[in-house]
């Protein structure tokens, strides 16, 4: 279901949508923590539904998880007017579902769910590893699936806006007059080269740089740092599995698995709800059967009349079943049909459907050689989370009661490691992590000189950290950086004289002046680019994003000049502009523009939606003391 949004949604819609995501699972997520025990303040209220401290703390601290980076570099106070937004946003479309009576049936979440590649081994969802999945995020089960059934309900509001538009073929002439779009014109480069090596730099024009730009040769403080670092994959290493323990682990997982099969199946329901009978429903199957005899094709009439959005999306597929993934009755019927047999419609607790069989497999245990390395690894995962367990509460223990970092080493057989000199702004390999940086220019471990805490730098890895040197931030001497000082100068002179003989052709251009003398003296050449589209890889994007830039020539040709980022000067004549039309696109270009477009129109109508929505809302935040 993430991956459909991912897929499917973008812009606006996207960012409400994975502000939805991170504002429901910070509201289940603390209420599984925290059990409802502790009152929390209001910081808003929409439509008389409060929002908690707690919920705007853990928002905002998922927008810091998702951006990385230095928490200390961003402005909190920001962050917490994102959340706070996100959370509205989210609760006021939540009202919205509840008002329409929107509803998700358990059969799409089981769906989902099944279809999770995180819950599957080898492309089979297995539900213990679903179970220690959900709880590994601190969620239960019950709480998992009602944000599931949450986050299903907002999407089918935003795809409704982002699914609903059409591109008329004006509209997408008109697109295409601007998107395929030519230009013919000439260039000059001038780009930086010798032209100022006769000009000296004196030692005071050095100096005179240096004491205007002391910021620019400023040294960060620094520090040199030690540390150990305990990783789940040095104790693998420790780890011997020896052959016979792997042939009855094989042995017991091919008994269990041998003579099941696995059935690939299809269907398209009719969702038996307030507004739709179960007769109703069982003569709108009873049609679409009736529909496919005559040759229509399953997938299309699964998009078409498939109460299962999320399964009719993919043909109606449903995925494989061993023989207790699927309702009771759907398995019945799956025992009877061929591959590619349609039923007759099925009853279910979810509605009427009609199944297919699409793959039907009888499943062989793969022999020991192809399996004996997962099996080692899986036996082997178990023994290492179990140590790595162990010697992460000894190395908090050892960390705290050391004052150094030898006992740690000693105790848990670590080496010793050292790290280049670090600044703030983080380094290689570990130093990248932003609780370690935190941690090496904390009070408790720079100041003080203590181990730090453990810091767990992932699910398979923690590292402790003592700082071994320290260097003050500084002002380097301008001995050391005056050869910089002389290449920035050169640089600066360089611009210049091109600069000046950009200028100075474009004013004999004006002047209608004869130039051809000034160009071969300087080694220059027109560079001609006729019909030259946006997209063009022959030119410089730069040079490109100016000249489309430019007015349409009228009776004259429209000039203009552009200094490179590399200090390139580029002195430019468009000379015609021609408007794109549907034949200067392949069908895949048609396909992906008019994509884009109705991308755009589902953002507009939906930001347009969403802004109206929380406008008729009655919104009162203690941040922002007044109704929004």
């Amino acid at each position: 279901m993430l991956q459909d949004i991912r897929d499917n949604s973008q812009g606006v819609i996207a960012k409400v949508i994975i502000g939805l995501i991170v504002a429901i699972f910070a509201l289940f997520g603390v209420d599984s923590i925290i059990g409802g025990f502790v009152a929390s303040p209001p910081v808003a209220e929409v439509n008389g539904e409060e929002i908690n401290e707690v919920q705007l703390q853990t928002a905002t601290q998922g927008i810091l998880n998702s951006i990385g980076g230095n928490p200390g570099s961003l402005d909190q106070e920001l962050l917490e007017q994102i959340a706070l937004n996100q959370l509205i946003e989210e609760t006021v479309l939540r009202q919205l579902a509840e008002e329409q009576t929107m509803l998700v049936s358990s059969n799409r979440i089981d769906i989902s769910m099944i279809a999770n590649p995180n819950f599957q081994i080898d492309g089979i969802f297995d539900p213990d590893l679903a179970v220690r999945t959900i709880a590994s995020q601190g969620f239960s089960v019950t709480v998992y699936r009602e944000t599931l059934r949450q986050q299903m309900e907002l999407s089918q509001i935003a795809n409704a806006y982002s699914r609903s538009n059409f591109v008329s073929s004006a509209e997408l002439q008109r697109a295409v007059e601007l998107t395929a779009q030519a230009r013919n014109f000439r260039y000059l480069s001038m780009t930086l080269g010798t032209r100022t090596l006769g000009t000296p730099i004196s030692d005071a024009q050095i100096e005179e740089h240096y004491l205007a730009n002391q910021d620019q040769f400023a040294k960060q403080e620094s520090a040199i740092v030690r540390y150990v670092l305990l990783d789940q994959d040095v104790i693998a290493e420790e780890i011997q599995i020896d052959e016979a323990a792997l042939r009855a682990q094989y042995e017991a997982e091919q008994a269990a698995f041998e003579g099941s099969a696995e059935k690939r199946a299809s269907h398209i329901l009719f969702e038996v709800s307030a507004d739709l009978s179960e007769q109703q429903a069982l003569a709108l199957a009873t049609a679409a059967r009736e529909r496919l005899d005559a040759g229509e094709d399953f997938a299309a009439l699964a998009m078409e009349l498939s109460s299962d959005t999320a399964s009719a999306e993919e043909g109606g597929d449903i995925g494989y079943s061993a023989g207790d993934a699927f309702p009771p009755e759907i398995e019945t019927v799956l025992a009877t049909l061929a591959v590619n047999g349609v039923s007759a419609p099925v009853v279910t607790e979810f509605g009427v459907h009609l199944v297919k069989l699409t793959e039907d497999a009888e499943n062989v245990f793969q022999s020991f050689e192809e399996v004996a390395e997962r099996i080692e690894r899986d036996m082997k995962r178990a023994q290492v989370e179990l140590i790595y367990a162990e010697r992460l509460a000894d190395m908090s223990n050892l960390a705290f009661e050391s004052g150094d970092l030898l006992e740690l080493s000693q105790e848990l057989n670590l080496a010793i490691l050292q790290s280049s000199e670090i600044t703030r702004n983080g380094g290689p390999g570990i130093f990248s992590n932003p609780q370690v940086i935190a941690a090496v220019f904390s009070d408790e471990v720079l100041q003080d000189g203590n181990n730090s805490d453990v810091i767990e730098l992932n699910p398979a890895q923690a590292a402790v950290i003592r700082v071994q040197e320290f260097n003050a931030a500084s002002i380097l001497p301008l001995a050391e950086v005056e050869p910089e000082i002389a290449v920035i100068l050169r640089t600066e002179m360089e611009r210049a004289a091109v600069q000046s003989l950009g200028n100075e052709i474009l004013t004999a251009l004006e002047s209608g002046a004869d130039i051809q003398p000034l160009l071969a003296s300087n080694e220059l050449e027109w560079i001609v680019a006729d019909g030259a589209r946006r997209n063009a890889a022959d030119v410089n994007q730069e040079i490109l994003g100016h000249v489309f830039a430019l007015p349409i020539p009228e009776s004259v040709s429209v000039r203009s000049s552009l200094t490179l980022d590399n200090g390139t000067f580029v002195l430019m004549e468009l000379t015609q502009v021609v408007p794109g039309t549907i034949e200067f696109l392949s069908e895949a270009e048609k396909s992906t523009l008019t994509e884009s477009m109705l991308v755009d129109l589902g953002n507009s109508d939906f930001s347009a939606f969403l802004t109206n929505l929380r406008n008729n809302a009655d919104i009162q935040t203690r941040v922002i003391q007044e109704e929004l």
